[in-house]
């Protein structure tokens, strides 16, 4: 064989020198991607569902549709951006949780720096989106931001992490009617407001109750621990509550039937929920938390058919 033909086996093809570069970026997107739960919306689902419920409320109907795209791509963003600061909170904490050791945070996959870098750059992009609607509402936002960066802290306070959750997730509910032109003392908005914050407060009760024997051991406070061997009561009863101040809008904003279908059918879901907790498996109360999903769309479909039909 001649030497030129040797030389030419042994040199590496070109593109074989990009492949470890692209491996690296693939797998440092796919860290930023757990780190911002992008790769499980449920969260963010979370968060939507009652941030549409306003805009159509306050618009009777008929929103905006250059709001509706931003305040859905603003829910993204900020939802993402509070996963990556509740992360850097729990940081030393994470490493000692079966469900959240292998974050990236905690295994080192992401750098401190990396995480407040990205917080900050996610917050910057929810406030350019912001900056596309009127003052009221972009004065609004700093508030929202600033439960949004509260709350993870919480939890090495108070037993009431929960409370500030529900908080940070309904302020987009004051801003959306501010956006859509509507009235900041309408009591149908803050009677939306208290009731997602109800909601919100009982699934992510399911959700702790999924991590309450590590929380014990690491001195993590949370609703599920604070309830006690009640937790499932109070779920019942700030769902009952959640239901009921939903049924009171439902009759000041006159929706019609549909509306009202929903509503009961989020009782059978919430019911669904429990039964399927009531055991306290971890794995059961961490599915009633994704189901609340279903409660979510299943209420805005019956807002949508009040409306259209």
């Amino acid at each position: 064989m001649k030497r030129s033909t040797l030389l030419s086996a042994k040199q590496p093809k070109p593109q074989d020198n990009f492949k470890p570069i692209r491996c690296n970026i693939m797998s440092k997107l796919q860290d930023y991607a757990d780190l911002t739960r992008f790769n499980r919306p449920i969260g963010s689902l979370l968060l939507m569902w009652p941030t549409l419920w306003a805009l159509w409320l306050a618009a009777d109907g008929w929103p905006e549709w250059h709001l509706v795209i931003i305040f859905v791509l603003g829910v993204f963003s900020m939802r993402s951006a509070g996963c990556v600061i509740n992360d850097f909170a729990d940081r030393k904490v994470d490493g000692f949780v079966d469900r959240t050791k292998n974050r990236p945070l905690p295994s080192g996959r992401v750098s401190e720096k990396e995480a407040l870098l990205l917080f900050a750059g996610l917050s910057l992009l929810s406030f350019v989106l912001v900056l596309l609607t009127d003052w009221k509402t972009i004065l609004l936002s700093f508030v929202g931001l600033f439960l949004a960066a509260l709350y993870p802290f919480m939890k090495r306070y108070t037993h009431l992490p929960q409370l500030f959750l529900g908080l940070a997730f309904s302020w987009a509910i004051p801003m959306a009617y501010s956006a859509q032109g509507g009235s900041l003392q309408d009591p149908e908005l803050w009677m939306l407001f208290v009731a997602n914050s109800f909601w919100t407060i009982a699934y992510d009760t399911y959700y702790a109750m999924t991590d309450r024997p590590d929380d014990l051991k690491v001195g993590i406070k949370s609703t599920a621990i604070l309830f006690g061997r009640y937790d499932l009561f109070v779920i019942l009863v700030l769902q009952g509550l959640t239901l009921s101040l939903m049924m009171w809008i439902g009759v000041l904003a006159e929706l019609s039937a549909p509306y009202f279908i929903s509503l009961l059918i989020a009782v059978w879901l919430f019911y669904q929920q429990y039964q399927q907790a009531k055991d306290r498996e971890r794995q059961a109360c961490f599915k009633s938390f994704l189901d609340n999903n279903r409660v979510g769309y299943c209420l805005f479909a019956g807002l949508l058919l009040s409306y259209y039909i």
